[in-house]
């Protein structure tokens, strides 16, 4: 009997002892609260186990032509240039000149307007249209 009152007694004061703590939520992903030094890690996960491929992207170098890069990157070069000339010659002493000028597939006129100089741009193979004025101080 003593033994049976041993164990009794060892159970009680052993669920007694017994702590427990609080289940508390913690998300992981920073959209729902999480940490947001898991944004990488949950992209990266997710690139990884992505599976579908674009059917409308061209990522092989191969499909790409150079001679349409070049003339791009042409063409950007150009219109650096030239806005690089502009911005020099509205902020300096020169004189701007005004005109219409080619440029690939770009027609870009200048001309001095009554709030600065005004730069049109006219993308001739879409028919897109941006104009930008250069405010005089």
């Amino acid at each position: 009997m003593k033994t049976i009152t041993l164990i009794i007694t060892g159970l009680v004061l052993s669920i007694l002892s017994t702590q427990a703590q609080d289940f508390v939520y913690r998300p992981v992903s920073p959209a729902f609260g999480g940490d947001t030094f898991d944004y990488q890690w949950l992209l990266n996960s997710a690139t990884a186990q992505n599976g579908f491929e674009d059917p409308n992207a061209s990522s092989s170098r191969q499909e790409r032509d150079p001679l349409a890069e070049f003339q791009q990157d042409l063409n950007r070069r150009l219109l650096s240039d030239l806005s690089r000339s502009l911005v020099s010659d509205q902020f300096s002493e020169g004189e701007l000149e005004e005109g219409v000028l080619e440029v690939g597939f770009f027609q870009i006129e200048v001309f001095q307007g009554a709030d600065g100089v005004s730069i049109t741009i006219l993308d001739t193979s879409t028919g897109d249209q941006t104009t930008v004025t250069v405010p005089e101080f």
